[in-house]
């Protein structure tokens, strides 16, 4: 068994996994070295792990779980399951990295259109042929949120949540940041998988993340949904380097 630690920028999620099987899950503001402590407990078995952060990860924290068990740390010089051919590979994002490894597992030798709706929107393209080429960037739901009430001065701050839904016509100003947020968001999603569906013949479509949900009820395009891709990624990256 081991321990797998996603530490994104707005919450941290652990799992442990029984070889493919996620066995448990927690997600969490902060990580502590006592929740860590109290998960180790319970699963006595789990003897390693990796970790992957976005963030600031205090030496603390990683001493104290590298007391415990033989810890993975993610970062640009480990070796992974696909050829990496992105230009800036130091700058590429450790939760892009997870999700190209979870999905690869999931649909082995197709193109691959990853869509992770997290704090950020992030695009990631992987070829049949098991290459990364790269992808796009852009704010996720909240973000877009946010930006227009801290960018204006009137305009109020919709917290975002899985029920989420909206007219296309804003009859109010708070209906009418839905609309565009929502709408918006949705169009873009939509056009840039039609885009990568022109240039890549057979392309599969996986969308993940925290706001999945909003996306695999809404867009018009066929996808296959499914959370915590991340882990699973970082779950399929472990499992790669101990047969290395």
């Amino acid at each position: 068994m081991k321990l797998v630690i996603d530490m994104g920028n707005t919450l941290t999620k652990v799992a442990v996994f029984n070889k493919t099987e996620m066995v448990d899950f927690i997600s969490i503001d902060k990580l502590s070295p006592e929740m860590i402590n109290k998960l180790l407990a319970t699963y006595p078995d789990v003897k390693t792990g990796i970790m992957a952060s976005v963030q600031h990860v205090e030496a603390d924290l990683i001493r104290s779980i590298s007391s415990k068990i033989s810890l993975l740390q993610l970062d640009a010089s480990t070796p992974l399951p696909f050829k990496n051919r992105y230009i800036t590979k130091d700058s590429l994002g450790y939760d892009r990295v997870a999700a190209i490894s979870g999905a690869i597992d999931i649909y082995p030798n197709n193109n691959l259109l990853v869509i992770n709706a997290g704090t950020c929107l992030t695009y990631d393209l992987i070829t049949a042929e098991n290459a990364y080429l790269g992808g796009g960037i852009s704010p996720g739901i909240r973000m877009r949120f946010k930006s227009l009430h801290a960018f204006t001065s009137k305009l109020p701050f919709i917290e975002p949540n899985d029920e989420l839904k909206t007219d296309l016509v804003g009859a109010d100003t708070e209906k009418s940041i839905m609309s565009g947020v929502l709408n918006g968001i949705l169009s873009e999603v939509d056009g840039i998988i039609d885009r990568y569906k022109r240039k890549f013949p057979g392309l599969k479509t996986i969308v993940s993340g925290g706001d999945y949900k909003y996306f695999d009820r809404n867009l018009k395009n066929n996808i296959f949904a499914t959370p915590n891709i991340v882990l699973k990624g970082l779950n399929c990256i472990h499992n790669f380097n101990e047969k290395e």
